[in-house]
């Protein structure tokens, strides 16, 4: 199946641009841009462009943090027993490390606990329970996870556990007022009071930390930011401060752990981006929790010593290595599955289920076959009968609400709007996706089946220079609701022939007439032969700065071609 595109341009609000590039003194392009990104007025805009810790949040906006904070400082001063308990992925590990070292700071040393991927799924789960009774524990404060997990939270709590959430996740009721937790920590609880819903489990983490040391912990925000970016939520508000931050700080960290790990991934003497924190290191980080046991992610970010670091960086690599072979395994698998049982007509959502699949990287793969068909995806591992799945959406489908429609034919599920996990049985799976698809139809037009290009601006190649360029990065670190600038320019002559460099990636250079610039497209290897054809292309592009040895000019990263006759 073929993804069609549509191409959208932003209209220019040039009496708004006027007044931007007159009160900041910036040029009319990243004003426009500021604008598309919602901000109207010169506070918005410095706000947005300088940042600034100062700018985070009291933590205690929480409505239920200061009772967190007794709670946890009265456990210290009575030396209970304190467990700590988070999710496997990059977001709850680094929630664990932080609060770990933030504990022992005050003088806690708690214990934690990690459940295993496979063998015990997301959440809070009976074990938890046996636990708690047989090590004593007094205190069980959720790293990432608990807002659902109201019967095992009460449970805890009659057996004389008192439970701490914190999380960043949907309720799955909610219009819930009322947790069984002691305290819960939550900024997407309607009743949390905190004005930024955004925050990701670790940076839900870091403000109970804040709140539990008095102070801002700017030495904490490499794990942050880490964190944040690995788990996908939008990079706006505190998001984009904590990141900004934190991507500022990790060049020089002095975690023996996270050096290693830049060191294994030949990335240690480079501009860390959130591209490196997305492709790079948080799939590392996230590789152990796949493939084994996220403890020994866990370990390396606790390292204290350059040499344990260096080796549980080897033999992360290694998981990493080990979850891309699997990962290639189940996305062929899946892939056949979908051209043999799918009927694009019918089948909005792609619900595809298989024996023997690993759990842990189910997600991955169908956030590959989600940007691979621009469909929402659920990927199904199947059992005798209790099956585990995972699926990632697309902009316009809130699959987390989808997949509450279904929860009468659901054991457990969670997630929220581009991701979800979920427990079934086999017998209900086609009905499972029969309903699902339903409630999607009746949701979602052609159009939001479309791969959409939504382009800042068009402007003529020669405005787009270095200055401009450079004035440009101040709208980073770029992520997700904080895309790379998308500029479109029409009527480019090529010039010369295009080139491929290695297997996958196009370079040409085309001209205004006036301007000469070159251009470069990843990916996008096998349209060099159209070239020969087409004298003429539109382009939609992300301008950039190319350094090479003996100096620096600006380039075009393509990102979309239209050739002309």
């Amino acid at each position: 199946m073929q993804t069609h595109k549509i191409l959208t341009v932003n209209l220019p609000n040039k009496k708004l641009q006027a007044r931007l590039c007159d009160e900041l003194g910036i040029s009319y392009i990243l004003a426009q841009l500021l604008i598309n990104r919602g901000i109207s007025s010169t506070q918005e805009a410095e706000g947005f462009l300088r940042g600034g810790l100062d700018r985070l949040h009291d933590p205690y906006c929480f409505s239920d943090m200061r009772r967190a904070v007794e709670i946890i400082k009265d456990a210290c001063r009575r030396k209970e027993k304190v467990l700590l308990f988070s999710d496997y992925d990059a977001d709850g590990v680094t929630s664990l490390a932080l609060l770990t070292e933030t504990l022992l700071h005050i003088g806690i040393d708690a214990e934690y606990y990690i459940p295993h991927r496979v063998k015990e799924g997301y959440g809070l789960n009976k074990n938890i329970l046996t636990i708690a009774r047989d090590k004593k524990i007094k205190l069980l404060i959720t790293a990432d996870c608990g807002t659902s997990s109201h019967e095992y939270i009460s449970a805890l709590t009659a057996a004389g556990t008192k439970v701490i959430v914190t999380d960043h996740h949907e309720p799955v009721e909610p219009n819930a007022v009322a947790f069984p937790a002691a305290a819960t920590i939550n900024p997407k609880l309607k009743q949390s009071g905190y004005p930024y819903r955004d925050l990701a489990g670790v940076g839900v983490a870091y403000k109970l930390c804040q709140a539990l040391r008095g102070k801002p912990l700017e030495e904490e925000l490499d794990l942050v930011a880490i964190g944040t970016i690995a788990d996908a939520v939008p990079l706006t508000g505190e998001n984009r401060i904590i990141v900004k931050e934190g991507l500022m700080r990790l060049p020089r960290t002095k975690r023996p752990g996270l050096l290693a790990l830049m060191e294994t991934s030949r990335i240690k003497n480079k501009r860390i981006t959130p591209h490196f924190i997305s492709f790079i290191l948080g799939p590392r980080i996230n590789a152990s929790g796949r493939v084994d046991t996220a403890e020994t992610a866990l370990q390396l970010l606790l390292s204290r010593t350059k040499g344990q670091a260096e080796e549980l960086a080897r033999i992360i690599e290694g998981h990493n290595r080990q979850r891309q072979k699997i990962e290639s395994e189940i996305l062929e698998e899946a892939q056949a599955l979908i051209d043999k049982e799918v009927n694009f007509k019918d089948h909005t959502i792609l619900v595809v289920a298989k024996e023997g699949w690993h759990m842990g990287v189910l997600g991955v793969v169908a956030a590959k076959l989600t940007e691979r068909f621009y469909r929402p995806t659920i990927l199904i591992s199947m059992d005798e009968t209790r099956c585990k799945g995972s699926g990632r959406s697309i902009e316009n489908f809130h699959l987390f609400q989808g997949v509450s429609e279904c929860r009468d034919l659901l054991e457990n599920f969670g997630g929220h709007k581009h991701a979800v996990g979920l427990v079934i049985q086999r017998d209900n799976i086609e009905t499972f996706k029969n309903r699902i698809n339903l409630f999607a139809r009746e949701r979602l037009a052609i159009d939001d089946l479309l791969r959409r290009f939504n382009v800042d601006m068009e402007v003529g190649l020669s405005e787009v220079n270095e200055t401009v360029i450079r004035e440009l990065e101040y709208l980073a670190p770029f992520g997700n609701s904080n895309p790379e600038p998308l500029l479109y320019t029409r009527n480019l002559r090529v010039k010369g022939s295009a080139c491929v460099l290695g297997r996958e990636t196009l370079k040409f250079w085309v001209t205004d007439g006036s301007v000469t610039m070159p251009a470069i497209g990843f990916g996008m290897a096998s349209l060099s032969g159209r070239f020969e054809v087409a004298s003429t292309v539109d382009l939609v592009y992300s301008p950039k700065i190319d350094s090479w040895r003996d100096g620096e000019s600006p380039i075009l990263e393509v990102k979309e071609i239209f050739f002309k006759r």
